[in-house]
C-alpha cells in the first residue's frame, strides 16, 4: 500500500491510493458532511488527530459529548480490526492526544471568559443587533470609559456605566453627542436579553489568553482544545457571539503569514448547522467575513454538519477540502440536497457522484482536497481511516483527571472581581451624596457664593467626574489592566477597536 508524504494527513484510501490533505493547505478551510450515523464524527476525529500529531493546535466544539475521547487511547474491537485489514495500515497505533477542556459555563472544563472592553463597541453592537442610534450610545459609553480609565470587565460594569449616562444624559449629550432616552432604553433592553441568554458567563475575568489555545505538548504534538458545547448550542446568539469574538481576536492578534508549511491553529465546529440555523443575520454576515479573512493569519476553519446546504453559500465557497459521507434521499428535499452536494465536487469521469452519495456505507466518503498548486482534486470514493483515540464519551472522573493535567489548573477556574467601573461609580455616587449633604447643611449665603450648577460650570459634580480627580484615579486602574492584559493602554485599546471596526465594517 502506498504511504502518504510526511507533510500530508492520511484521510483514507481509494482503491490502492492514499487520500491525503496536504498540511500546507490546512488553512484553506474544509467541510465534513453526512447524515447521522454515517461516520462523519470519526472522520472529524481522524482529521483532528492528524493535525495534532503534526504539531498544530486544534480548537473543536463538542456538541454531543463524543469528542472528549480524543484525550483517551482507543482499544481494538472486531469492526476496527476489519477496517484496518481493509486499509492495510501496518503502522496504526492507539494513543491519547494532549487535551484541554473548556466550558463557557465552567462545568465541564476551564471557564471561557472575555471582558466587555475586549469585545469593544463595534462587535458588541453586532451581537446586540443595535440600530445606528443605539450603537452610537454604546460608542459614547466606551469613549467615556476610555477617557476616565473605567475598566469595563463584566455585565455589572456596563450596566453601571449606562445607568450613569442615563442620570447625566443632558450634559453627556453636550460633550459627546446626543444620547436619547429611547436609544438608551433600547440598548438596556437588548443587554437584558443578552444577559438572559447567558452572557454573564462569557463576560468577566480572568479573561482567556489566546496563547493558551495555541500550545503544544513537550513531544511537539498540538494541544486539542475541546469546548463543551452541549448547553452552549442551545443559546445560538451566545454561541455565535463567542465564536465571532474568538475569531476576531485571532485576526487582530496574529500577524499576516500567508501560506505556511502547516497552519498555526485549526478550528473544527461540529454540528455547524446549529451555529447558522438561528444565528442573527448580522452575526452570520460577520462570521462569513471573518472566515474569508482569517486564512491569511494561518488559521484553518472546518465545519461538520449534515448537508452542505446547512452552510451559507458565501462560507461554502471558502471551503477547499470536502469530505462527504452518505446522504439518504427519501424525500424531494433530500434529493435536492444530494444534487447540491454532488455539484460541489470536481467531477470524476469514473464516478457518478450523485448516485455514490446515496450508496456510501458507514465509514465511506467522497473526498476532494486541494493538491499541487492549490487546485481541488477530483472526487474519490474513499474508505476513511479510523483515529487512534477512543471513539465516544468519557466518564466524569476521566474528564476531571484530564482537566487536572492540562497545565491550566487554577489559572481560569476561580473568577476575579477586580475594582472596576461598577465599584468606582458606586463610590463616586456615595461621595457625591455625602458632599450634597454637607452642602445642604451649610448656611444659605455660603451655598450660593461663587458656585454654579454642574451643567453650567466645569466645577460641577459631573464635570468633576469627567475631568477632575476621578480621572486620576481611573488612570491608575487603567495601568493595572495594562500590566495584567496584553493590550497596552487606552490608546492601544482604541486602536484595536478601530481595527475591529474596519474589519467588520459599518453598522447596518
Amino acid at each position: 500500500m502506498t504511504t502518504p508524504a510526511p507533510d500530508a494527513l492520511l484521510l483514507g484510501h481509494a482503491e490502492d491510493r492514499p487520500i491525503t490533505l496536504p498540511l500546507k493547505f490546512g488553512n484553506r478551510h474544509g467541510l465534513i458532511a453526512g447524515a447521522t450515523g454515517t461516520g462523519k464524527t470519526v472522520s472529524v476525529l481522524r482529521l483532528v488527530e492528524g493535525f495534532a500529531k503534526a504539531g498544530v493546535p486544534v480548537v473543536i466544539a463538542d456538541v454531543k459529548g463524543d469528542v472528549a475521547g480524543l484525550g483517551m487511547a482507543g482499544a481494538m474491537n472486531p469492526k476496527l480490526q476489519a477496517r484496518l485489514d481493509a486499509l492495510k495500515l501496518s503502522d496504526f497505533g492507539f494513543a491519547a492526544l494532549p487535551v484541554a477542556f473548556w466550558d463557557l459555563f465552567g462545568v465541564n472544563g476551564h471557564p471561557l471568559r472575555t471582558t466587555v472592553s475586549e469585545i469593544g463597541p463595534t462587535l458588541l453592537s453586532r451581537i446586540l443587533e443595535l440600530s445606528d442610534a443605539q450603537g452610537g450610545v454604546l460608542d459614547i459609553a466606551f469613549a467615556l470609559a476610555d477617557a476616565e480609565g473605567l475598566l469595563l470587565l463584566d455585565m455589572d460594569d456596563l450596566r453601571a456605566l449606562l445607568g450613569f449616562i442615563g442620570e447625566n444624559r443632558e450634559l453627556i449629550s453636550k460633550t459627546y453627542g446626543l444620547v436619547s432616552s429611547q436609544s438608551l432604553a433600547a440598548l438596556q433592553r437588548a443587554l437584558l436579553k443578552f444577559e438572559q441568554e447567558g452572557a454573564r458567563s462569557l463576560l468577566g475575568e480572568p479573561a482567556l489568553q489566546l496563547g493558551d489555545l495555541m500550545r503544544t505538548a513537550p513531544d511537539g504534538r498540538g494541544t486539542v482544545n475541546v469546548i463543551a458545547a452541549e448547553t452552549l448550542v442551545l443559546k445560538p446568539r451566545l454561541y455565535a457571539s463567542f465564536l465571532l469574538w474568538l475569531l476576531s481576536e485571532l485576526f487582530e492578534t496574529l500577524p499576516e503569514v500567508g501560506d505556511l508549511d502547516k497552519p498555526k491553529l485549526v478550528f473544527v465546529f461540529d454540528e455547524a448547522h446549529l451555529l447558522f440555523a438561528d444565528c442573527p443575520p448580522s452575526l452570520q454576515q460577520r462570521i462569513e467575513q471573518v472566515v474569508r479573512l482569517i486564512r491569511s493569519k494561518g488559521v484553518g476553519v472546518y465545519f461538520c454538519t449534515q448537508s452542505p446546504s446547512d452552510i451559507p453559500d458565501v462560507v461554502l465557497a471558502q471551503l477547499g477540502h470536502r469530505i462527504q459521507h452518505a446522504l439518504r434521499a427519501f424525500t424531494p428535499r433530500d434529493q435536492k440536497a444530494v444534487r447540491v452536494a454532488a455539484e460541489t465536487f470536481v467531477p470524476n469521469p469514473a464516478l457518478d457522484t450523485a448516485r455514490a452519495i446515496s450508496e456510501l456505507g458507514v465509514g465511506e466518503a467522497l473526498v476532494s482536497t486541494l493538491q499541487g498548486g492549490g487546485q481541488p482534486s477530483m472526487v474519490e470514493r474513499t474508505l476513511m481511516a479510523p483515529p487512534g483515540c477512543r471513539l465516544g464519551a468519557i466518564s466524569p472522573d476521566e474528564r476531571a483527571a484530564l482537566r487536572a493535567q492540562s497545565g491550566l489548573a487554577g489559572r481560569y477556574d476561580t473568577p476575579l472581581d477586580r475594582d472596576s467601573a461598577s465599584e468606582m461609580l458606586e463610590r463616586r455616587a456615595a461621595q457625591a451624596a455625602t458632599e450634597a449633604g454637607r452642602d445642604d447643611g451649610a448656611p444659605a449665603s455660603t451655598r450660593g457664593s461663587g458656585s454654579a450648577t454642574p451643567e453650567a460650570k466645569p466645577g460641577g459634580r459631573l464635570n468633576d467626574f469627567l475631568w477632575g480627580t476621578g480621572r486620576r484615579q481611573g488612570a491608575v486602574e487603567a495601568m493595572t489592566k495594562s500590566a495584567a492584559r496584553t493590550v497596552g493602554n487606552q490608546l492601544g485599546r482604541s486602536l484595536l477597536r478601530g481595527l475591529l471596526g474596519g474589519l467588520l465594517g459599518g453598522r447596518r
